[in-house]
């Protein structure tokens, strides 16, 4: 049962993202793979039902609420009623549980990862439609880089050493501030919005992408962006896991492509970046992971902490 979940999970994710189906093969560890890929079909799930399936916040917030009671349930040793009948939620079990049903001894990174996203997404089932604050914004982008960063330490380089201070999420959290620029337009559409209510009631407006005044906001953003970017490759060269290294270098590269196509273009936010899915974007993300991490090795030699 687990090797026929594994493989269609392994198939959601190649459908959804080639660079993670990818990355998950290449250097997830052989043990842990399966778990690779049911994170990412699960939150891909989760994800799809929020934004795009479920009609009303409230329907949502059930979702949420059912899930985050079968995950207690399945961390633990209880019976979980109503289990068998929902695909994704097996693939949930699976990442906790043992195929005779006992807790697993090794999932507490998993565990982490999944109420994390748990908590994201209950945010985003609240908050279409209306303004929400920087604090609130910034919240929402720590809670994902917990989750992003555990499922990846679960299951690249599992069990080896990597630090737990203030620096283990900000490489994420870089990442997710260079996602929200890149989706942000197309997120307004779909009445998610992005920029905090401080910003707007500032009279700064995504409305109007060519305003100095939001550029400038968009700049700060990717200053931003760039300093996170900076501290997580010092964090990297930390872990103890050369393919985990490789692994924050790649995630890295491929967000701060986006940023460096925002600053060409005079920090005008588009609607679209197709190319980052082209061959080409491919090829040059790779690359451009494969030298951050040969310039974080050369500035920070591994094993110091």
């Amino acid at each position: 049962m687990r090797d026929a979940a594994c493989g269609s999970a392994a198939q959601v994710t190649r459908r959804a993202s080639m660079q993670s189906y990818l990355t998950i093969r290449a250097l997830a560890d052989p043990a842990y793979r399966p778990d690779a890929f049911a994170l990412y079909a699960y939150f891909r799930w989760l994800d799809d039902e929020v934004d795009e399936h479920l009609a009303t916040a409230a329907e949502c917030a059930a979702l949420v609420a059912r899930e985050r009671q079968l995950l207690e349930a399945a961390a633990g040793d209880t019976p979980l009623p109503g289990f068998g009948a929902c695909r994704q939620e097996r693939l949930l079990v699976g990442l906790l549980r043992c195929p005779d049903g006992t807790p697993r001894g090794d999932a507490a990174g998993a565990r982490l990862a999944l109420a994390s996203m748990l908590d994201v997404m209950a945010f985003d089932a609240t908050r279409r439609g209306r303004s929400v604050t920087a604090a609130e914004l910034d919240d929402y982008t720590h809670t994902l880089a917990v989750a992003v960063t555990e499922a990846l330490h679960h299951c690249i380089g599992h069990g080896t050493g990597s630090p737990h201070d203030a620096s283990r999420y900000v490489a994420v959290t870089g990442a997710h501030v260079a996602h929200m620029l890149r989706d942000l337009r197309r997120d307004v559409v779909d009445g998610y919005v992005n920029v905090p209510a401080e910003i707007l009631a500032a009279g700064v407006s995504p409305d109007e992408p060519d305003s100095a005044a939001f550029r400038a906001w968009v700049r700060e953003r990717v200053d931003l962006a760039r300093g996170c970017f900076g501290a997580g490759r010092a964090y990297l060269a930390r872990l103890d896991s050369a393919r985990c290294r490789l692994a924050g270098h790649a995630y890295i590269a491929r967000f701060e492509w986006v940023l460096d196509a925002i600053e060409r273009e005079g920090y005008r936010l588009r609607e679209r970046y197709p190319e980052r899915s082209s061959l080409r974007g491919g090829l040059a993300i790779g690359s451009a992971a494969l030298r951050s991490a040969a310039a974080a090795r050369d500035l920070h030699p591994v094993g110091g902490r």
